[in-house]
């Protein structure tokens, strides 16, 4: 089996897709496949699609969902396999399991990724954590189940995985700062802070690269907007860190340039207390 999440659901055994058409069942397969070995119970189940107020039917109406995922898996499986789609997708005490291997996620791979990568990023072997953490993104195809529509139980998955993407696109980040290609970041980090006007790393990475690439008066200006966006929205002045860093740009302090010692951390930290 292979499982893709990242993206538009995806569920394929022997290459032939067991994703249902019907709302339903799908978030029931997207929330199965989201934890492969793992049993989930009914209520869980019925949480994620009725919430607090399931009907009296909802047992019933569940395991007919059930019922029609395994008609799709025992179909894509095909009549020469040992197994069943009851082995695949099995009823244990209070619950159900999918029964697939951890690896075969999309989720799985891209969190596998991201460990390596940021052991790599504290040993400073910040090549190899670039890569790493690209390669980790790269899995992802659009937003986390784009074409679901989720419940209470998947909306916070969701909000996981899409909160480890961005501070994965941090370090990726960070760590090709600390390699000194800042100038051809730049376009990447507008695009960002656009898409996150009240990211304080984000805006800290966006100041530092401009800095590097000769451009102190536009690193001033985002500092200058962020400000005025973080006191008319919020009331809050930028924090600390970030305050430093605005400071540091305007003295030219030389701890802005590319580091090369052996205790680095993220640029949001270079000036943190």
């Amino acid at each position: 089996m292979e499982i893709q999440l990242l993206g538009p659901l995806g569920a394929t055994v022997r290459g032939e897709s067991i994703v249902p058409t019907a709302g339903k069942p799908r978030q029931i397969l997207a929330l199965l496949a989201l934890h492969p070995g793992r049993v989930l119970p009914v209520s869980t189940l019925m949480d994620e699609i009725w919430g607090t107020e399931p009907p009296a039917s909802a047992l019933t109406t569940l395991q007919t969902y059930i019922l029609q995922l395994r008609r799709r898996l025992g179909t894509a499986m095909g009549p020469d396999t040992p197994a069943t789609a009851k082995d695949v997708l099995a009823t244990r005490h209070g619950g159900y399991v999918l029964q697939a291997e951890p690896a075969c996620s999309d989720v799985r791979e891209y969190e596998r990724l991201v460990a390596c990568a940021q052991s790599a990023f504290e040993q400073n072997r910040d090549d190899q954590a670039s890569g790493a953490f690209s390669k980790a993104l790269s899995l992802w195809q659009g937003p986390a189940l784009v074409d679901v529509r989720v419940g209470p139980i998947l909306e916070i998955e969701v909000m996981r995985l899409e909160e480890s993407r961005l501070v994965t696109t941090e370090r990726r980040i960070d760590a090709d700062l600390r390699l000194g290609k800042h100038s051809r970041l730049i376009a990447e980090l507008f695009d960002l802070i656009s898409r996150h006007p009240q990211h304080e790393g984000l805006h800290s990475q966006a100041m530092v690269a401009l800095y590097r690439s000769g451009r102190q008066a536009c690193a001033l200006d985002v500092y200058r907007k962020l400000r005025i966006r973080l006191i008319e929205e919020l009331g809050v002045e930028p924090s600390p860190q970030l305050q430093r860093l605005h400071q540091a740009i305007l003295t030219v302090d030389p701890h802005l340039e590319v580091f090369t010692n052996d205790h680095r951390g993220s640029t949001f930290d270079l000036y943190a207390a």
